[in-house]
Order: structure tokens, then C-alpha cells, then sequence
């Protein structure tokens, strides 16, 4: 595997020296960009987006037509996973996703298993397959699954959550029907995510959004147990390349001793975890990844960069390893235009104190 033009995302991740501090951003295919929705309805639904590789291939790459960033991200969703499962994935108007057979009952919970993912998943692979080779080793791809502990909870949720009322009580009152959740869920990312490895991506993302909603010690048993099994099983190299990982826990701030202790390289920040105090926490064991509020993108462009320079001083001088990214998800509404001051910042940035590249 040739190791891509611009690396400097990879050299982040592995802290190696780079030319400038790299930039993506979660969601940065998707409905901020009006080239994204003209290809949505094409398709003519997000699923049949999804599963459509070529057009994958389209919106993966409309960001990079756009803006200089330093990684590409595979178009996806976390949810292709549990709906290889057999649970029935739609997504309902003005609802988001929702299941068909969520996960209520002991015979169905036990009656889960792991999906082949080069058979149930194989679009994924494909479309993994046709961005690498339109990308022409320009710049790395990026390949992702949600954390077992967050998929778990879309599958017993049977779709989006306020309060995860449900899964929280299976975990209290049946903690070991969470768990044979978990432990097939675990076996189905660990596959999932080296066949997307396999198949071309050369760094991987693990997106713990629901974590965060944990008590400490749920946690530890429920969530980061299970991320490091995944993260246990990974390939770690392909094609004679390392292949880094990154765990993004949102909420998570409070336990990044332990993410970085996964065995991870890079640990993502959301935006209400200080950058400064956790390089401080985290030493040089792990890469940080973060953390613009995505709410900032609505200020003006000055607001902006003000606020990106903010976060790079934080992070400080003289120091290897920081992915700048923001603290979650682009919103939708976000103005294309704040994303292009927020790259040209970000690349244009310059140590206070000793004038060049921090």
C-alpha cells in the first residue's frame, strides 16, 4: 500500500513531525453542502445512498473539491452494522433511524450473530474499494463504525434516544443480556472494520457517541471494555503500512487516561474538554484529535479563526501529534463558507512563540 501524497493526518496519528497541524471534519460529506443533497436526491433515499457505491465514492469526495483537508472519510452510516444484523434499519421522515426488530426479547438477543461483512456488508467494501482509487493516494481514507456500546444502544432503543431509558434498564436490571449485545456487537465491528481495512482504508475511527451518557463505572464495563476488544482485534498493519486508530467517546473527557490506555493511537475530543489540560493528562502515549465547537461555524469568519487560533495555542508549541477536527458532527446548516476560513486558518497557523508550525 503507497503511502499517500499529503500524510501529514498519518504522521499526526503515529506523533511523527508534519508540515502543517491537519485537518478533517466529522460529517464532512453530508447536508451543509448543497452538491451533497443534489446527490441525495439522486439516489432518492439516505439508504439507498449508502449502498450505492459509486455514489459513496461522489459524496466522500464533494468536501475535498472544496476545501484542503488532509483526510478523506468514508460515506457511511454506524447503523449498516446491526441492520446487517437482521434488525430492519429505515429511516422515518422527521424521525431518523429507527429499527424494525429492536432488541427486546431473550430469544432474539440470543439469536444474534455477527453478519459475514464481505457478504451482508459488501457495499461497503466497494465503495471503500472505488475512493481509494479515485483518491490516487492524494490523501489517506478514513473507514469507521460506532462503538458496540453505541450501536447496542440504537438496537435495543430501536432508534435515536433522550434519555436511553430502555438500554439503561437492561443494563441494571439484565446486565447480561447487554453484555451477549455487546459481545456480538464486538465480534461484528472487529470484522467489519478490517474488512474496511482490507479493502483499502488506512486509518480507522471508532465513534463512541453514547458513552458519555454513562455513569463511571457503566462505563468502564459496558462501553470502554468492549471498544478495547475491538481495538484488541484490529489489523494493525496492511500492506506493509501501520494502521492508526482513533476512539472518539463524546462526554468522554473525564476518562481519557483510560481511552489512551485502549491500546488506540489518537483520542477525540468533543469540544467541552480543555486541549491544553488533556495533552497535559495524556502525555505522548496518544495522539489528540479535536475540538472545535461545531456551533462556532455560525459565527463570522474573524469569530472563527479567532476561535480555531484559540484551540492550536492551546495545544501548544513544539509538540507532535494534534488532528484538528471538530468537537462532534458538522451540523447541517452550517455555512460551506466558514469551513473554507476554518481550513485556511488552521493551515495558515503558526506558533505564537516560536513563529512557525506547533
Amino acid at each position: 500500500m503507497a503511502r499517500p501524497k499529503n500524510d501529514d493526518f498519518l504522521r499526526a496519528l503515529w506523533r511523527e513531525p508534519t508540515s502543517r497541524t491537519p485537518l478533517w471534519l466529522m460529517r464532512q460529506a453530508g447536508r451543509y453542502l448543497p452538491e451533497y443533497c443534489e446527490t441525495r436526491k439522486r439516489a432518492g433515499s439516505f439508504l439507498a445512498l449508502c449502498k450505492t457505491p459509486s455514489l459513496a465514492c461522489e459524496v466522500t469526495l464533494q468536501p475535498l473539491a472544496r476545501y484542503d483537508l488532509d483526510a478523506a472519510i468514508l460515506f457511511s452510516d454506524i447503523l449498516t452494522v446491526p441492520d446487517a444484523m437482521g434488525l430492519g434499519l429505515y429511516f422515518a421522515e422527521g424521525e431518523g433511524p429507527r429499527f424494525e426488530r429492536p432488541l427486546r426479547e431473550e430469544w432474539a438477543i440470543n439469536d444474534l450473530a455477527a453478519p459475514d461483512p464481505w457478504d451482508h456488508l459488501r457495499y461497503v467494501m466497494d465503495a471503500v474499494a472505488e475512493i481509494r482509487r479515485a483518491l490516487d493516494n492524494s490523501v489517506p481514507l478514513i473507514g469507521f463504525s460506532g462503538s458496540p456500546f453505541t450501536l447496542a444502544c440504537y438496537m435495543v432503543e430501536g432508534g435515536s434516544s433522550e434519555d436511553f431509558r430502555t438500554v439503561k434498564t437492561m443494563l441494571y436490571s439484565r446486565p447480561d443480556l447487554l453484555h451477549k449485545i455487546l459481545a456480538v456487537t464486538a465480534e461484528a465491528v472487529t470484522a467489519y472494520l478490517n474488512a474496511q481495512i482490507e479493502s483499502g482504508v488506512q486509518a480507522v475511527q471508532i465513534f463512541d457517541t453514547w458513552g458519555g451518557t454513562l455513569s463511571a463505572a457503566a462505563y468502564e464495563e459496558f462501553s470502554l471494555a468492549y471498544t478495547k476488544r475491538v481495538i484488541d482485534g484490529l489489523m494493525k498493519t496492511h500492506e506493509g503500512e501501520r494502521i492508526p486508530s482513533i476512539v472518539f467517546t463524546k462526554g468522554g473527557g473525564q476518562w481519557l487516561e483510560k481511552i489512551a490506555a485502549t491500546g488506540c493511537d489518537a483520542v477525540g475530543l468533543d469540544w467541552t474538554t480543555d486541549l491544553h489540560e488533556a495533552r497535559r493528562r495524556v502525555g505522548a502515549r496518544v495522539a489528540l484529535q479535536g475540538n472545535l465547537d461545531p456551533m462556532a461555524l455560525f459565527a463570522p469568519p474573524e469569530a472563527i479563526a479567532r476561535e480555531a487560533t484559540r484551540l492550536l495555542d492551546a495545544f501548544g508549541p513544539g509538540g507532535t501529534g494534534h488532528v484538528f477536527n471538530l468537537g462532534h458532527g458538522i451540523h447541517p446548516l452550517t455555512p460551506p463558507e466558514s469551513v473554507a476560513a476554518l481550513v485556511e486558518t488552521v493551515h495558515g497557523y503558526r506558533g505564537p512563540a516560536t513563529g512557525r508550525q506547533a
